[in-house]
């Protein structure tokens, strides 16, 4: 089989560069408190991020006893407002990602984020915790353009990069990655420290589930997941 250079990595965000589950998890309890419900707990919070900010709110809005979701434009206003003070509370990147993204940046290969996340809080992450320069591009959640799984953001941060579909790897930590991946016919690697299990990463269809980075660098370096 031919020998892929990838020219181009694309990461998800939350749970697979950055634990943000903290932040996440005290934006959604300080909503619920705000509109006088009870908070979900942070394995609620683990499971029901990755689809979204209007995804993670109904689902705790229900998780809450509001199954009807008659809060919702509310909580959803408090929550966009709570995040927005405190998306970076407690969020660190996970072990040995700045080595990984400064080894990728030495190959060559261009770096990106694709989020699910709102686009403002997106970037402003990344631009805390990584600085403004790592990354050469960096998206989130834009109205008019479809959130993941639809592949369609990734391709279009693929094209910028002047990469084909073939020369692009993402690398996520969910079952929405995992689709995302597959439908842009990318190379994917989906990691086992984020906010999934094994199990749950496994029945989504993983074809790679990395436990560390150096994993991931060493697909980079030996040209695709089929040369490892």
């Amino acid at each position: 089989m031919e020998e892929v250079m990838y020219k181009a990595c694309i990461f998800d965000l939350d749970g697979t560069l950055t634990d943000t589950l903290e932040s996440l998890n005290y934006s959604v309890g300080e909503t619920m408190k705000e509109v006088g419900l009870s908070p979900i707990t942070k394995e609620q919070c683990r499971e029901f991020v990755g689809n979204g900010a209007k995804v993670l709110i109904e689902k705790a809005l229900k998780a809450s006893g509001d199954e009807k979701l008659s809060r919702f434009d509310e909580a959803f206003a408090a929550y966009q407002r709570i995040f927005d003070e405190n998306c970076t509370y407690q969020v660190r990147p996970y072990r040995g990602i700045l080595q990984m993204l400064a080894e990728l940046k030495s190959l060559g290969v261009k770096l990106g984020v694709l989020s699910n996340k709102p686009d403002k809080q997106t970037v402003y992450v990344v631009s805390e915790i990584f600085g403004r320069d790592m990354f050469d591009l960096v998206q989130g959640q834009k109205e008019g353009v479809p959130r993941k799984p639809d592949p369609a953001a990734l391709l279009s941060m693929a094209e910028h990069f002047g990469a084909e579909p073939s020369e692009t790897l993402y690398v996520g930590d969910s079952e929405v990655d995992a689709a995302t991946g597959k439908g842009a016919r990318m190379d994917t690697i989906l990691v086992s420290w984020g906010f999934r299990d094994r199990e749950t990463l496994a029945a989504a269809g993983a074809v790679k589930i990395a436990d560390n980075t150096e994993e991931i660098l060493e697909i980079v370096r030996n040209r695709g997941m089929n040369n490892v």
